[in-house]
């Protein structure tokens, strides 16, 4: 991969603003070749520039990968397959809050406040957590698709 093409492939991996000296090393490139390649890449959309600790920094932007995500669902599946997506996750969603004996992600929440866990049990509980918000986001990301 050229020096760009590493750029990029760092960015695409980025969970939290990195400061532009960061994106470099990681690409094995100069501080310079990341800074133009991150500009343009923020011409395209594709990043957003802030700071972190006064210094310049880049993290993808959430609407474009929004968009992505939305795209590629649309150009893989037909409208059909999208909508027994929906309900198959609707299923999931609906199975966990038998499951957990409650309505909703939030009363689930609550729960972890007002009763008294091991450490087991709460981490078993986060698993769930991160289990519902998945299916909450593949479920948005559906409707957005339909």
């Amino acid at each position: 991969m050229s020096g760009r093409e590493r750029i990029r492939h760092v960015v695409e991996l980025l969970d939290e603003p990195t400061p532009v000296r960061e994106i470099a090393d990681r690409a094995d490139v100069s501080r310079a070749t990341a800074d133009d390649e991150l500009q343009r890449l923020q011409s395209d959309d594709w990043v957003t520039e802030t700071t972190v600790d006064g210094t310049k920094a880049y993290d993808l932007n959430p609407v474009r990968m929004l968009f992505d995500e939305v795209t590629d669902l649309i150009e893989a599946h037909s409208r059909d397959e999208l909508e027994s997506q929906l309900t198959e996750l609707k299923e999931e969603q609906e199975e966990l809050a038998t499951e957990c004996d409650v309505s909703s992600l939030d009363e689930f929440r609550e729960r972890l406040a007002d009763e008294e866990f091991s450490a087991g049990e709460l981490r078993e509980r986060r698993n769930v957590i991160a289990t519902w918000e998945a299916i909450n986001t593949e479920l948005e990301l559906v409707k957005h698709a339909l």
